[in-house]
């Protein structure tokens, strides 16, 4: 039996599928990956994927000038969701699946970092999986919600934590799938800014990890799972 495709579009390459690597090849999906960097990525075909994921990075929707790259994924996954095709963005990529439906990306009032629960989670959703369980936040920007889909969680700080419309499209703004992967290093290595401005320290981050990660993670797989699982190809 043929697999289903899963494509995973990364933005920066210490950005990766990470902890929801295992409910999609549980899914029955074939994974491929294309960095926005590689040559090809400008012909591929977004409609194509039986499922299509991107993942975070820390560039603005708004930065097409430093980005070319942006406006031209922004066309072919404005077609892809207008087809209702399965989607999953996280950070970035649901900042991306925001402005794909028509929604404003803009920076925000604060840097949001750290491990902390959501907030007015919808518990008929995927995301009742997540009640009350410390997930990754890292993130300055924010989007207004598109119009035609139902808002699933929130914080403290930021009104629009996740949405989706209907079964197939799902946008997270969270890193529920940041917790045992060691690229955290790295996040930590490059961003000290925005770890300071959020009011911590690299070691602070780093023990937030230890102890809070494996947890989110795994509730990050239930989610992503019943997702998967709940999906109208």
């Amino acid at each position: 039996m043929t697999s289903r495709k899963a494509l995973i579009i990364r933005h920066v390459p210490h950005e990766g599928i990470a902890g929801y690597r295992d409910p999609v090849e549980a899914a029955g999906y074939a994974i491929d990956r294309v960095d926005v960097g590689d040559p090809a990525f400008a012909s591929l075909d977004l409609l194509a994927p039986d499922l299509l994921i991107m993942m975070g990075g820390p560039m603005g929707v708004y930065e097409a000038d430093r980005h070319p790259w942006i406006n031209c994924q922004l066309r072919r996954l404005a077609r892809r969701l207008e087809s209702d095709r399965p989607t999953l963005g996280v950070c970035f990529g649901a900042q991306m699946m925001a402005a794909a439906l028509g929604a404003r990306v803009y920076s925000g009032p604060v840097k949001e970092v750290g491990f902390h629960p959501l907030t007015a989670i919808d518990r008929a959703s995927p995301l009742r999986h997540l009640e009350d369980v410390p997930v990754l936040h890292w993130h300055g920007d924010t989007f207004d919600l598109p119009g035609e889909v139902e808002l699933l969680a929130s914080t403290g700080a930021y009104a629009h934590q996740a949405f989706r419309r209907g079964r197939n499209l799902l946008a997270l703004q969270f890193h529920a799938e940041m917790g045992l992967d060691p690229r955290f290093d790295e996040w930590v290595d490059q961003w000290p800014d925005a770890i300071a401005e959020a009011g911590h320290c690299p070691d602070g981050m780093r023990r937030q990890h230890r102890d809070h990660g494996p947890a989110a993670v795994a509730a990050g797989r239930r989610m992503v799972g019943e997702w998967l699982s709940d999906l109208a190809h």
